[in-house]
């Protein structure tokens, strides 16, 4: 990345783009009602992901940008466990039929934080609800520090084959400084137990941009990762938003790198896993070669979804918990982000949809447009116009935007096709942003772009 990239667009915020229409521009247009009539909507035969939310954690990591609360109550757990239970069940009444299921993803918060038995209750009432294909992958986000023995055993009895661990920096200083201390060896051990176990999949968070980090800390992390051998890595920018997120008020400015820094950390991290021979995938992650996701890129079934890259193919994405987001066909829908009201709902018998977004053919085809951008650096806008059944100027990028990221050759826009060169793979965001439709510019809502 250049210098002049780095100096131009040094604070400018645009969308990770996980979706389009991006969340905030949901709106209470979309409730109940509409997620009802969308779920009743679904062929019988569509495959389906599922996603569900556990918005706890034992103790709050200063950085962290997730729907979360913090509990050391045992009783908070099992209602909550509960009335996830009955949002299950209530979803699947409105459903045409017993449905087959190809991912399921457990996030957080902290998905662990329920225990084995909590972890072994759900899994237990998705299955009896939904038909689980053979090849299903079943996936949790693990905090390492919150793993032991027994949860391990009741992951594997409930056939869960891929594990997501929140590492984000091995430095001793990095974590002291967001709350979060995390010695290397505990990693090591529950990357050596889960293997031994038969949990073979596993993918590993790291985050740059974190107070006091510098290129030598991150390298030194990268390269201690890499020992572990994970199959995928994330490398997420640190996204310091105060107003938003107020716990992160606790971070001093001053010790956050600037835009240059940053930078310098993601290029260093993304060298040492091109060294150690994995392939990078879309904005910020890395896949060993034979893993199922640098695959998908190579075969371009590469997806975008709330969860970031993934292989996922199903047709639906269900959402069940506290905040949580299903994309359906007809659009998207979220549950009440605020604890109490899904918690109402439910115990009325109400489905907890809090707001959502019905999508038309253009947005549909700018989705599309802006996966492809994000999965794969590039779109033909002809041949997606076609495909989506829209006029070309429907899927046009914004004039002044794409001209100024072809002058800077950030972009190139030549026979209707946009395509980003390898070397400007971190900007991938502001490129995906010329199309953005509902962009609001000057918006602090969103993450930096560098």
């Amino acid at each position: 990345m250049r210098a002049e990239h780095i100096r131009l667009f040094e604070g400018e915020r645009v969308p990770r783009y996980t979706s389009y229409p991006t969340a905030p521009h949901f709106g209470t247009a979309v409730g109940a009602a509409e997620y009802v009539a969308w779920l009743g909507a679904l062929p019988p035969d569509a495959r389906l992901s599922l996603y569900v939310h556990i918005p706890y954690c034992r103790q709050l990591c200063w950085y962290c940008g997730c729907h979360t609360y913090i509990t050391q109550r045992a009783e908070r757990l099992a209602a909550y466990l509960a009335l996830l239970e009955r949002e299950i069940d209530l979803v699947v009444s409105h459903l045409p039929a017993t449905m087959r299921v190809v991912h399921l993803h457990f996030g957080g918060g902290t998905p662990s934080i329920v225990g084995p038995q909590g972890m072994t209750r759900i899994l237990q009432r998705l299955r009896r609800r939904f038909v689980f294909l053979p090849d299903v992958e079943i996936a949790i986000e693990l905090d390492p520090r919150m793993v032991d023995g027994d949860l391990i055993a009741a992951l594997v009895e409930g056939g869960v084959n891929r594990a997501s661990l929140g590492v984000q920096t091995t430095d001793p200083t990095v974590q002291a400084a967001v709350n979060r201390i995390q010695p290397l060896a505990q990693v090591a051990s529950v990357f050596e137990r889960l293997r031994a176990a038969g949990i073979g999949h596993i993918s590993v968070d790291l985050l740059y941009g974190l107070p006091h980090q510098t290129v030598a800390t991150v390298r030194r992390t990268a390269t201690e990762i890499l020992a572990l051998e994970p199959d995928r890595a994330a490398v997420f920018g640190y996204a310091h938003l105060p107003r938003l997120k107020r716990h992160q008020g606790l971070i001093p400015e001053t010790a956050l790198p600037d835009a240059a820094a940053r930078a310098a950390q993601f290029e260093a991290i993304a060298e040492s896993f091109d060294r150690a021979g994995y392939v990078a995938i879309g904005l910020d992650h890395f896949a060993r070669p034979e893993d199922s996701m640098a695959r998908a890129l190579r075969d371009r079934s590469l997806r975008r979804n709330f969860q970031g890259y993934t292989t996922d193919p199903a047709d639906a994405l269900l959402g069940f918990g506290c905040s949580a987001i299903g994309e359906l066909p007809a659009g998207y829908a979220q549950n009440s982000a605020d604890l109490r009201l899904w918690r109402r709902e439910l115990q009325a018998g109400r489905l907890p949809i809090a707001r959502g977004l019905a999508l038309g053919a253009t947005d549909r085809a700018i989705r599309a447009v802006i996966e492809q951008i994000m999965c794969f650096g590039e779109v033909d806008l002809d041949r997606m116009a076609e495909a989506r059944g829209v006029p070309r100027a429907a899927i046009e990028p914004d004039g002044a935007r794409i001209r100024r990221l072809v002058e800077l050759g950030i972009a190139r826009f030549e026979h209707g096709r946009v395509s980003v060169p390898a070397e400007n793979r971190p900007l991938l965001r502001l490129v995906a942003a010329a199309f953005d439709r509902y962009l609001e510019p000057g918006t602090q809502r969103h993450a930096v772009a560098i």
